[in-house]
């Protein structure tokens, strides 16, 4: 079983693409257009969409997966309450990742060594998407 985060980009699902492929090495494993619908008028959404906008893709992250979408393409996404993690393989690789999804985003919370980590940080990328970068400690045992 997984559990993957669904986003929707309303419209800049191509450009998110090409973002996280620069700042994470993703990877686009399915994408399916609003005109490739072997049932265009499916749903709403779906008859209002423009059809070269994304209906559904599968970005691989890593071994994770990241689903996304155009949604209705009606305006600026909204990712409120909820923010992504980027366990980092050391603090060299936290900083470069978290300098990348900072590239035109906002900082939270610049990256700093924390109780819990040496290197910590939070970050909404371009796209208004929250995310935390963050060094495992050696020392943290996964809870039983």
């Amino acid at each position: 079983m997984a559990i993957q985060p669904y986003l929707n980009f309303d419209g800049r699902s191509d450009e998110a693409a090409a973002f996280y492929k620069k700042a994470l090495g993703a990877e686009v494993e399915m994408l399916m257009r609003f005109k490739d619908n072997p049932e265009p008028q499916s749903s709403e959404c779906t008859m209002a969409s423009p059809p070269d906008k994304v209906m559904h893709m599968c970005l691989k992250i890593g071994e994770d997966r990241i689903m996304a979408s155009d949604g209705a393409c009606k305006g600026q996404a909204k990712f409120e309450g909820i923010s992504l993690t980027y366990t980092a393989a050391n603090e060299t690789d936290a900083k470069r990742v978290f300098g990348a999804l900072g590239d035109g985003g906002n900082v939270q919370m610049p990256m700093a060594k924390t109780f819990f980590s040496p290197a910590f940080g939070m970050v909404a990328d371009k796209f208004g998407v929250s995310w935390m970068v963050l060094v495992q400690p050696q020392h943290v045992a996964a809870a039983a």
